[in-house]
């Protein structure tokens, strides 16, 4: 089944040019008078090489399929992430790099789904939110203002995120995984 390079969407498995790929990044470019087209990024799986592509709006690409499974998070272990399979109980290791800077909000028991293509894992989804507990916030100063003011705090797994003045330490917080915002206390 094929895929309008104008419909792409990061995270998409496709094949070009006899390989497997996912879209690591894509931008749609339309410049005056002339034709638009995608600007896309993709990432080889079996090389993790990165491919800078043109490709024309209507341009049709193979779609690979993507098995989605899902994994528990349980710890990290130096440049790899370990695992487990909700289903079998398996471990599993992943690069660090596939779940990348959203690492910092991984908590133990974490359920992450990770898509694989032709067996090899190639995306982790976090839950778009997540409970972390505040490990280091400055104290609260009552009457400082009045109007709320927020403050930097630094959750349990390395999150640095701006929190309203009354959040003291030790205190559980929602947030959000896509923007790394505080939603409020958990």
């Amino acid at each position: 089944m094929g895929v309008k390079a104008v419909d792409l969407r990061k995270g998409m498995g496709v094949k070009w040019e006899g390989n497997a790929c996912v879209v690591h990044s894509m931008q749609h470019v339309a410049k005056g008078n002339k034709r638009s087209y995608m600007q896309v990024e993709l990432r080889n799986i079996k090389t993790g090489q990165i491919l800078p592509n043109r490709f024309r709006v209507d341009e049709m690409l193979d779609e690979a399929y993507l098995e989605r499974k899902p994994f528990e998070f349980l710890y990290a272990a130096g440049d790899k992430h370990i695992l487990m399979d909700t289903e079998s109980f398996e471990q599993i290791e992943i690069p660090a790099d596939i779940i990348g800077d959203r690492a910092v909000f991984l908590t133990a028991n974490l359920p992450v789904e990770i898509s694989f293509v032709e067996g090899v894992a190639v995306l982790a989804d976090l839950p778009n939110t997540v409970e972390l507990k505040i490990v280091e916030t400055p104290p609260e100063v009552k009457g400082a203002t009045a109007q709320a003011q927020l403050k930097e705090a630094t959750c349990e797994g390395g999150a640095r995120i701006r929190v309203p003045s009354f959040i003291a330490l030790g205190e559980v917080v929602k947030v959000d995984t896509r923007t790394g915002e505080y939603l409020g206390r958990a």
